[in-house]
């Protein structure tokens, strides 16, 4: 007779769609923009603490002003330390060269860091085009505010625009594309803008380039009911979604056996409707007359 075993969960990605917005390998495909780079400084350039290439945005705006973060601040990545501000207009758009029907993951990173010394977090909008995407400085991070969208353009040019809506400054620090499989992430009309991606895991690392070959960003999730599992052995990913190895060889498994595995979140929007992704990998040796089965 087989023995079951209980829930095995490796990780899990949340994203929702917006309903009104219509396989990387070595940085191919890859459009990494270091906002504000001045033109003193050498571009492209690697960043030293992720191995990718990024551009000055020069080609790709003529509007805005370059500034840089407070130099007091914690140390960050070198295409955080400058930003282009957008003091004159209502609307400032990126445009950017890109292969129509293409999936693209699209990130923005904002990273205030009292470069006006003024201490007053931007409050604006981004757009992808006329679409409304995402309001920036909702919640004033800190540490810095980054956005997810997984779009298709439907022509060979993207606008990424910045729309002020009140008296603050819109600004940005760096703006990435990286194309995806195109039979992944579907959704039956709209983009799906992320909001968690997860892997279990009671590690404090977060798992980007290179380690993810699309360069989508993995950070670390653990509850106390759960247990950590993990394996040496490689992992199959041979499916579109190219989930990283090291995702793949962590898991959680409820403490106590006889419970359920639960994951609860807290949604901005809880009438979005939402696409989960969850992934799994037998991470464990199973004997003969076993099994792992669950609802």
């Amino acid at each position: 007779m087989e023995r079951p075993h209980g829930v095995l969960l490796v990780a899990f990605i949340v994203a929702s769609t917006i309903i009104h917005l219509v396989q990387a390998e070595d940085q191919e495909g890859f459009i990494s923009v270091d906002c504000g780079l001045p033109p003193s400084e050498v571009s492209p350039y690697i960043e030293p603490d992720t191995g990718l290439w990024f551009s000055s945005d020069s080609d790709f705006i003529q509007s805005g002003k370059i500034g840089k973060i407070d130099a007091s601040l914690p140390k960050t990545l070198k295409s955080y330390v400058t930003l282009r501000y957008f003091p004159d207009g209502i609307r400032n758009c990126y445009n950017l060269g890109v292969k129509q029907g293409t999936n693209y993951l699209i990130r923005v990173t904002v990273l205030y860091g009292n470069y006006d010394r003024l201490n007053i977090y931007p409050k604006f909008d981004l757009y992808i085009g006329p679409n409304f995407w995402v309001k920036i400085g909702e919640k004033e991070e800190i540490s810095g505010q980054t956005e997810e969208i997984i779009y298709i353009p439907r022509s060979n040019y993207l606008d990424l625009c910045l729309v002020k809506t009140g008296t603050s400054t819109p600004m940005i620090s760096s703006l990435e594309l990286r194309p995806l499989a195109n039979d992944v992430y579907i959704t039956e009309s709209g983009s799906l803008k992320s909001l968690k991606r997860y892997y279990l895991s009671n590690s404090e690392t977060i798992l980007s380039y290179p380690n993810d070959v699309n360069d989508r960003i993995w950070e670390p999730k653990f509850e106390s009911e759960w247990k950590q599992i993990s394996t040496s052995f490689e992992a199959n990913n041979t499916n579109g979604f190219l989930v990283p190895q090291n995702v793949l060889k962590t898991a959680a498994i409820p403490a106590n056996a006889s419970a359920p595995f639960n994951i609860t979140e807290d949604l901005d929007f809880p009438d979005d409707e939402i696409y989960v992704y969850l992934h799994f990998s037998e991470v464990q040796s199973l004997q003969a007359n076993e099994s792992r089965e669950f609802d």
